[in-house]
């Protein structure tokens, strides 16, 4: 293979092209523990607010921040369920953020764990699809999308497929029933990010993405929803808060909050703007 030429190279790291990750700002620890004295406050607990924080966090493309938003958030939870966890929302950033952020943001975290919490974490795959468990896998999501999306569930799937027939496939199969819905290894112990912690994240991500206001507001309502048909996981502690009015500002708020710490008030780093060569 051809090497490529130091002009081409020079290119594809060109500063205006933003090609590297978002620096952890100066103090972005005391932010962050700041962060989870005011939840401990409004009764929040530490798998919700986590769950917030690293999902914008990821969405920001800062890596040094998530190392320590994990030192800020562990003292308060077992360590090696604090990794689980916040490595569980960033798999499930794939479906918001796409693949890139999402290996980069967990190669750099599991790079920055001590060695002990390296070595307790999960090794076992639960999501690997085959012939016994694949309609199982596309139950799970069809239920999924049913509870976020009802009772427009059916018109949102018609409408997604006259844009591509296959679009909503995809997002049906692929992200809800082999991503967003925790398969049945998941649904307890450490790293489960559940029905509310899961809408969460989506809100979390798509608030911090700018520019998705229509998703975002399906994602509100589909925390609010969890807590109607049922399907909410009972110990997250401030979930049923966050899904009114008050904590969904609360919510919001803190996202917002997070983006304006780690950019130095300059904004979301997903989509800042059109990419402006100086020539």
């Amino acid at each position: 293979m051809s090497k490529l030429s130091p002009a081409l190279k020079q290119l594809i790291n060109a500063p205006f092209a933003r090609p590297g990750a978002l620096p952890a700002p100066q103090g972005i620890k005391t932010f962050y523990e700041n962060l989870a004295k005011d939840a401990k406050d409004r009764g929040v607990g530490v798998p919700a607010w986590l769950s917030m924080a690293t999902a914008t966090t990821m969405t920001m493309n800062s890596p040094d921040s998530l190392a320590e938003l994990f030192h800020a958030a562990s003292p308060e939870h077992d360590a090696v369920a604090t990794a689980e966890l916040m490595r569980e929302v960033g798999l499930k950033c794939i479906g918001f953020n796409g693949v890139p952020r999402t290996i980069n943001m967990l190669n750099a975290f599991r790079a920055s764990l001590p060695s002990d919490i390296v070595s307790s974490l999960s090794t076992t795959p639960t999501r690997i699809p085959s012939p016994t468990n694949i309609t199982n896998m596309s139950a799970r999501g069809e239920a999924l999308w049913k509870s976020i999306y009802d009772p427009f569930d059916k018109k949102l799937y018609s409408k997604l497929a006259d844009s591509h027939p296959d679009l909503p496939v995809h997002i049906l199969h692929s992200e809800y029933g082999a991503l967003f819905a925790d398969p049945n290894e998941r649904t307890q112990g450490r790293g489960a990010v559940g029905r509310v912690l899961t809408s969460i994240v989506a809100v979390s991500c798509l608030r911090t993405q700018t520019g998705v206001g229509p998703q975002v507001l399906s994602h509100v309502f589909g925390l609010r929803k969890a807590f109607k048909d049922g399907s909410a996981e009972k110990e997250v502690q401030g979930g049923e808060w966050l899904a009114g009015d008050e904590g969904s500002v609360w919510l919001l708020e803190s996202v917002d909050r997070i983006v304006e710490a780690l950019s130095g008030g300059k904004g979301s780093s997903y989509a800042p703007g059109s990419i402006k060569a100086k020539l």
